[in-house]
């Protein structure tokens, strides 16, 4: 089969590899039909994470038909077609438990990290009776590739760990795919205002036809004040970092208001500062998560009942025969004004 192979930093091919096959009794083989591009495939090809190996395949994301199922797996059948979470969970240990299915001590992030991932014709799929969801009729399969991981990561590790609430006030540091969907579930709890943040003067664009309140551009350095006078010069109750470098960690720092919320979202690849000189009295909270997806059954149903629309995240389509290309206009989404990218 044909497959998106990392190579080591900076490094990728399209190659004829190896389909997969049952290794466990709870494993599922599927065949992708759709699957997509994650800012965290950027990081991982950067060298940001060095637990994913070359000669992975990569990808975490993606919709597809059960090809063959091991012999423990009782929810699934082939020809089912199902959703691929970007988590891997067995649903028993001890962190599946307490619902850290990230933290799953045989799975969690695994797939296109220590594992080979969807970016391919064919995917193993550890745990799937409890990694997969059945598709529902009549919904859009590419538009359900968003909820594997960004929707889900938008809204757990941006609105509910930034606790946003009604009449409350947040920003969003960040207008790309993620910070979009937490653009898009936000709105969920009707904040006051919600006030995106980015350099992009196109995707602030997108966001302010998405639900943004108000647009601020970030790149002439004032952003700090504005976001101070559309706050009263109070700030913002809820920050949700959704870039991953430490000059976004700063703007957040800066305009979260006495009580707030720094809700981390993005993926860091180096050291940031934290000044607590200046926010140990201020009565402010920092959370960190990778996303667990508790919520993807819920937000599928949002999909079902037409209350979200996740395919207007959706810019580019391309066939797998095309990845490289898809990287590319990815990779260069100021200039491609890509969003996410469809690859089926």
């Amino acid at each position: 089969m044909k497959a998106l192979v990392y190579g080591g930093p900076g490094k990728k091919d399209l190659l004829e590899v190896e389909k997969p096959t049952i290794q466990h009794a709870s494993d599922a083989v599927v065949r992708v039909l759709h699957t997509t591009i994650c800012g965290t495939d950027l990081h991982i090809l950067k060298g940001d994470v060095p637990t994913c190996l070359p000669g992975t395949i990569l990808g975490h994301e993606g919709v597809g038909v059960v090809e063959s199922v091991g012999a423990g797996v009782t929810a699934f059948k082939p020809g089912d077609k199902v959703l691929i979470s970007c988590i891997s969970s067995c649903g028993k240990c001890e962190f599946c438990r307490r619902g850290m299915y990230s933290h799953c001590s045989t799975g969690g992030w695994i797939l296109g990290h220590t594992i080979n991932g969807t970016q391919a014709e064919y995917v193993r799929i550890p745990h799937a009776d409890t990694s997969l969801y059945s598709v529902p009729a009549g919904v859009g399969e590419e538009a359900l590739v968003m909820l594997s991981d960004i929707l889900p990561t938008g809204f757990e590790c941006g609105v509910l760990n930034g606790k946003v609430s009604p009449g409350s006030t947040v920003a969003i540091v960040g207008a790309g795919p993620v910070g979009l969907a937490a653009l898009l579930t936000a709105q969920f709890y009707s904040p006051a205002k919600i006030i995106i943040v980015d350099l992009d003067e196109s995707r602030l664009d997108v966001a302010l036809t998405l639900g943004a309140t108000e647009a601020v551009n970030s790149s002439n350095g004032s952003a700090v004040d504005a976001i101070m006078a559309l706050t009263e010069g109070r700030g913002v109750d809820t920050v949700i970092e959704a870039v991953g470098i430490p000059a976004t960690f700063q703007l957040c720092q800066d305009i979260v208001a006495a009580g707030g919320v720094i809700a981390n979202v993005g993926v860091h690849g180096s050291k940031v500062d934290l000044h607590l000189e200046k926010l140990w009295l201020h009565n402010i909270a920092i959370t960190t998560r990778l996303v667990d997806t508790q919520t993807t059954a819920m937000l599928l149903k949002t999909v079902v009942a037409k209350k979200l629309d996740p395919a207007r995240l959706i810019t580019h389509r391309f066939k797998l025969a095309d990845i490289l290309a898809a990287y590319d206009t990815f990779a260069q989404a100021a200039k491609s004004k890509a969003l996410k990218v469809i690859i089926s």
